[in-house]
This record gives structure tokens, C-alpha cells and sequence, in this order.
């Protein structure tokens, strides 16, 4: 077996370091399951062996067709998750009474369709930004913390701001489109910009969607204070090729 260069990072003494977690989203091999009506693959073992192999959490995004993620997941994962336990979805009616049931680390909020593939836009935060109120009051309450979904234009994270969320999830897949063009710096710019931002405004920031190995590194070294990556499509198809106990501590190299 081949190994490469060894790296070694010297720190001054009192330098603090900032350490974003990983949280793993294993809705995918809940779609892989449910593909074949059984229990393989077992969700809950994958993720113990998810935490076990060093991610900081395990983040799930029940849609209301079940087509993945089912809501009796997200009870039965409650009673085996260690780590951050982060549930996303639409805050209808059925999403709030499952989240105060199961009471997890935390809440996303992201707006999207029921007919929605995937998340394709964060939240309006200037035109919702009462009913988000509304909503994270009742999170909150429970002693959930919250965060908002959120493209990375600075009227939606000040309007974020106002609303009592304790974090914005940054919509990601902007940059990924453009690093792939080969336009790091460009695509990159807006995410720096906003999180600067979010920061001064006293907001934790987390980050997901389209981020991969490929484009993961070059995301956190540009983002001084990100808090949590959320992580589910591109994880486990590389994890198909190179197996989730290799990827996983690849992805927490690349946030280090």
C-alpha cells in the first residue's frame, strides 16, 4: 500500500481552531431500501456505523410521501443517535408535530414542494418572515436549535436574522455548479460574503447541497466560521465506489 506526503501543521499556542462537524444525511439508502420493501439496507445499523467512523451527525429530511425517510425513521433513529441529530423538511403541520415528538438537535426549515425531487431554493426570509418567526418560536420553545435554509444574498440572512433563528443553512449548489466550471474564486465569493455577514449578525452558519469530496475543501478553507456541513447524495455515491468508513474520515481531512 502506497501513502502519501506527510503533512505536518504547526499551531501557535492559544491559536483557537475552528472545527466544522460533518453530518451525514442517509435519506439515499433509505431510497435504497425502500426500493426493495424490506429492511436492507438497516438504517439504524448504517447509522451507528455512520458515528462510528467518525461523523459528528446524522441529519434526515422526511418528506411527506415517506418516499425515503419514513416518520417512524426519525423515532427509531432518536433512541441510537450519539452525535447532532439534525431533521430538515417543510414546517407543515405533520413535520412540526414529528419534530416536537422527537425533539432532535436541531431543526432545518427549507421550503420545499411536496412534489419537490430535492431542495432546489432556500427560504424567502423577507416575504415569510413572520411565519418564520412563527415557527422557530415554537422550536425554540421545545429547546430545539434552529436553522434556516438560505441562498447567500445578504437581504435574505439580515431578513434571517430577525426571525430568531439560531442558524442559516447555506444553499450550496451555486458554488458546486461553478467549481466544476473551474470558477472557485467567483463561485466561492457570495458564501464568504455571507458568512461574514451571517457571523456580524450573530448567526451560526451551516452549509449543504451538491457538496462533495471534489469541492469540499476549497468551501471550508474559504468559510472562516462554518459550523456543520450537511452531507447525503454525493457521500454515498462516493461511499459506493470507496466505502463509507474510507469516506468519511476524507471528508472530515478536507474540513479540518
Amino acid at each position: 500500500m502506497e501513502y502519501g506526503p506527510l503533512i505536518c501543521i504547526f499551531v501557535a499556542p492559544n491559536t483557537p481552531i475552528f472545527m466544522t462537524k460533518l453530518s451525514v444525511n442517509i435519506n439515499k439508502l433509505a431510497t435504497l431500501r425502500n426500493a426493495r420493501g424490506g429492511n436492507v439496507p438497516n438504517l439504524l445499523t448504517a447509522a451507528e456505523d455512520i458515528e462510528r467512523f467518525g461523523a459528528q451527525g446524522i441529519t434526515i429530511h422526511p418528506r411527506p410521501d415517506e418516499r425515503h425517510i419514513r416518520y417512524q425513521d426519525a423515532r427509531d433513529l432518536k433512541k441510537i443517535v450519539t452525535t447532532e441529530y439534525n431533521i430538515e423538511g417543510n414546517p407543515n403541520q405533520k413535520f412540526i408535530d414529528l419534530v416536537l415528538e422527537v425533539k432532535p438537535t436541531q431543526v432545518t426549515l427549507v421550503p420545499d414542494a411536496v412534489d419537490a425531487i430535492t431542495s432546489n431554493a432556500g427560504w424567502d426570509a423577507v416575504k415569510h418572515q413572520e411565519y418564520l418567526k412563527e415557527i422557530i418560536d415554537i422550536f425554540k420553545k421545545a429547546g430545539i436549535r434552529t436553522s434556516i435554509f438560505i441562498d447567500p444574498v445578504a437581504k435574505q440572512i439580515q431578513a434571517a436574522a430577525t426571525t430568531g433563528t439560531d442558524r442559516i443553512e447555506l444553499y450550496t449548489e451555486a458554488y458546486a455548479v461553478g467549481y466544476t466550471k473551474g470558477e472557485q474564486a467567483a463561485a466561492v465569493a457570495p458564501y464568504v460574503a455571507a458568512g461574514t455577514l451571517a457571523k456580524e449578525l450573530g448567526l451560526g452558519i451551516n452549509a449543504g447541497h451538491d457538496l462533495s469530496l471534489e469541492n469540499m475543501a476549497y468551501f471550508k478553507q474559504s468559510l472562516a466560521h462554518l459550523d456543520e456541513v450537511s452531507i447525503g447524495h454525493a457521500l454515498i455515491c462516493e461511499s459506493l465506489y470507496l466505502g463509507l468508513e474510507n469516506v468519511i474520515p476524507m471528508y472530515l481531512k478536507a474540513l479540518s
